[in-house]
């Protein structure tokens, strides 16, 4: 039996059935650390270099760049960009329930 295609909400953890407010918190945890990520390998950085550019311990890296976004709160996130350089800005959108 073939499963009904749901549109997505446009938050995957909000399709997951999480409650609003964590599913946003959940979201942006995601998308800053793909974008550290994204920058990392950008600019072609080794674990120890970008440890040193971001001011944390090389193991943390790896953690991110392993996507372990469990063990980064947002405002650790939300730091680690600004010790990159890069301005994290807030983009305000509803999500259907």
């Amino acid at each position: 039996m073939k499963e009904p295609v749901v549109e997505s909400s446009g938050n995957v953890f909000a399709d997951l059935g999480f409650e609003p407010s964590e599913a946003a918190i959940l979201q942006m945890r995601s998308d800053l650390l793909n974008d550290l990520r994204s920058y990392i390998a950008s600019i072609k950085l080794t674990q120890v270099e970008a440890a040193r550019r971001l001011g944390i311990a090389q193991s943390r890296v790896s953690d991110l760049l392993h996507g372990k976004w469990e063990k980064f709160s947002l405002e650790t996130l939300i730091t680690l960009e600004a010790r990159a350089g890069r301005k994290v800005s807030l983009e305000l959108a509803a999500y259907s329930s």
